[in-house]
């Protein structure tokens, strides 16, 4: 097994492959995400999306076929939603500020205007010419929801169609398995325990060739008058979501089904959550609530694994 360590994204990615030409192909894949953030990032002003972004109101842009393939889909899941995923949130992430140094609990009434420029069918996409057009000044796009899912799903493609038979991807929290280990059945991804710091784990679950996806109250977030406010932000009130969720675990075969229902699960109760997940063949969710309590999808209770 070859092994490439990254720091991109504002994270740490791992990349582990088993393959003659590994180190080959382990290049190659860090160019392509050296390659997506230079593109896809809502924070760079020279990136292709936000060109995108500083051109709302005035013009619509031509943007690469990837991009507007994941534009595209982060609408559709945007309107399909009822915006508990929204691509146009961008303004609302940099009001919060949150997971940054100067995070602060916002105005209401900065809050209140800044909603008004969220809303995702106000988002043109010509797929003939390839173009995408904000139509409001002040719009932004965030594709920061969904495009390590993405990344992680090309990634995976990619290594399999150079003929990679056993690997793993981790974009910092975003986990994708090729096939299994060599000397197992299965691949083991921990998940992290939402009440202590990073690494501790509360259990394991097993996998093979799926992902792993996992959101949560305490990855980013700070305290005001003793409050904790998160970085998963309601696009329709202004605030984080409030609920008794504290983080959700997806299992799925593509990532970015993984980042889409992490997402999408926050905006209702954990027994909600588990209760419609059920019922969806090829997505599963382990729901860790406010008070400890551990819930999971009944399909994935066979390869969970709680220390």
């Amino acid at each position: 097994m070859k092994t490439e360590t990254l720091h991109l994204m504002g994270t740490v990615i791992t990349m582990q492959i088993e393959h003659l030409n590994a180190e080959v192909l382990l290049h190659k894949a860090s160019e392509m995400l050296r390659d997506y953030e230079k593109r896809f990032s809502a924070n760079d002003d020279y990136s292709d999306l936000m060109q995108v972004n500083l051109n709302a109101g005035i013009q619509p842009v031509r943007v690469d076929a990837d991009l507007f393939t994941l534009i595209e889909k982060a609408q559709e899941v945007s309107l399909s939603s009822g915006q508990k995923f929204n691509l146009t949130i961008g303004p609302l992430v940099k009001l919060w500020k949150i997971g940054f140094k100067d995070a602060a609990l916002p105005e209401d009434e900065a809050i209140q205007q800044t909603l008004k420029v969220i809303q995702p069918d106000n988002v043109v996409l010509d797929r003939e010419q390839q173009t995408v057009y904000l139509t409001e000044a002040g719009m932004e796009i965030d594709l920061g929801a969904i495009a390590k899912g993405y990344f992680a799903d090309q990634l995976k493609d990619y290594f399999v169609e150079q003929g990679v038979e056993s690997g793993i991807i981790d974009l910092g929290g975003n986990v994708v398995t090729i096939g299994h280990p060599l000397e197992k059945k299965a691949w083991t991804v921990g998940v992290q325990s939402p009440e202590k710091s990073r690494g501790n784990i509360l259990g394991f679950i097993e996998i093979h060739n799926q992902s792993v996806v996992t959101s949560g109250i305490y990855e980013r977030h700070f305290y005001k008058d003793d409050k904790l406010y998160h970085h998963i932000l309601d696009s329709k009130t202004g605030y984080p979501v409030e609920n008794d969720i504290a983080s959700v675990t997806i299992v799925s075969d593509q990532s970015l089904d993984g980042e889409i229902w992490s997402t999408i699960c926050f905006f209702t109760t954990a027994e909600q959550t588990i209760a419609l997940l059920n019922e969806i063949n090829g997505i599963d969710a382990l729901v860790i609530k406010k008070n400890g309590e551990i819930m999971s999808t009944q399909h994935l209770k066979k390869h969970l694994y709680l220390i």
